[in-house]
């Protein structure tokens, strides 16, 4: 069985919501589109798979992700090219990681064949949902749930698997600022920060919460041991240009494999910037900053795309960004990512598919 023979049941809705869509005016995760696709593991093995109307669905009380957080997720997009076909980026790349959770959290991988034949598909059928306005895309939310009604701690034998879409636009309004997290942590070593399971998600609002509270927008994990290095943040990567080299905290089991990141590396290489994966202390940083060889510092992710900060906070004291220049690693890395995805520039990396 392939992605094209891969078969599906389609029931469409009655009433489109596509009309009550301000596209022009796009709230993040607001919108969420007509369909979903669905597929239930049962018996060992991925079956009834179905695209539906997007609606509730009905759970017993006892479903054991409620209680012990088997659920993962994960993030995609897919752009409108000027041609008006409907490109993704990177999916494969996707459903790679997705399975590399779903092992960690002792959940059954998803077949190459169910993830992208149900991706593509309902892509297909809400072909229309992907906006074309500049900036905006069809954000993507693939996820699977353990859904045995027992109460006790173990695997589950029964899963759902599902993806619904909504269309997007900037995440950000403007550049974030961040302030470093010495308390609270993210992931250790061991643990589960190199997957995207619901949990890690969870245990990260109360610490964001506060820095909110203070005026800024989003934290800067440290590592768990000493809180001296830098590990993401928020939900993006980090990464930094300074003294001419594009420099970011290297992959482990506490930071999450972006793809945007492994993007933007591959994109350093071609362009012939040295590229530096390695430990990456916050008093490095803070040096970099106050004499001036830190020439950005940004935030990279599926949903922000590139985000540079505004400002970090460290120990109480705020450290200004230099404003970016025009042709700044930033801007250019941006704007190349965006013309890759939306094809207004050849692909020379194989990343992108068209539905």
């Amino acid at each position: 069985m392939t992605a094209d023979t891969l078969q599906i049941e389609i029931k469409q809705t009655d009433k489109s919501r596509l009309q009550e869509v301000d596209f022009n005016n796009l709230v993040f995760g607001r919108n969420i589109a007509d369909h979903m696709f669905i597929a239930d593991y049962r018996d060992g093995q991925w079956q009834n798979s179905r695209i539906v109307p997007y609606g509730d669905l009905s759970l017993s009380p006892a479903t054991a992700a409620l209680h012990y957080g088997q659920a993962i997720f994960e993030g995609m997009k897919a752009y409108k090219s000027e041609e008006g076909d409907t490109l993704l980026f990177r999916a494969i790349d996707n459903w790679k990681r997705f399975n590399k959770s779903a092992e960690r959290l002792c959940m059954p991988s998803i077949p190459e064949e169910v993830f992208m034949g149900g991706l593509t598909e309902l892509l297909r059928l809400d072909a229309a949902w992907v906006p074309s306005q500049e900036g905006c895309s069809l954000y993507i939310r693939p996820y699977m749930f353990a859904t045995d009604a027992y109460v006790g701690v173990k695997p589950s034998d029964t899963y759902t698997f599902i993806i619904f879409t909504c269309p997007v636009g900037t995440y950000y309004a403007k550049p974030p600022r961040v302030k470093v997290e010495t308390h609270f942590i993210r992931a250790a070593e061991g643990g589960v920060g190199g997957t995207k399971c619901a949990g890690n998600y969870a245990g990260s609002l109360y610490p964001a919460k506060l820095a909110q509270e203070e005026g800024y927008d989003q934290l800067i994990w440290t590592d768990a041991r000493e809180h001296a290095y830098i590990e993401e943040s928020g939900t993006m990567n980090v990464m930094f240009v300074m003294d001419g080299k594009l420099v970011t905290p290297f992959v482990s089991d506490t930071t999450l494999d972006g793809i945007t990141r492994k993007s933007i590396v591959a994109i350093a290489h071609h362009w012939g910037i040295p590229v530096e994966e390695r430990r990456i202390s916050v008093k490095e940083i803070i040096e970099a900053l106050k004499e001036n060889r830190l020439e950005s510092a940004f935030g990279a992710g599926t949903a922000v795309v590139v985000s540079p900060f505004a400002t970090i906070a460290y120990e109480g004291v705020d450290y200004a960004l230099p404003e970016l220049k025009e042709d700044s690693f930033v801007n250019k890395v941006k704007d190349y990512l965006t013309e890759i995805r939306t094809g207004k520039t050849e692909d020379i990396f194989g990343w992108t598919l068209k539905v």
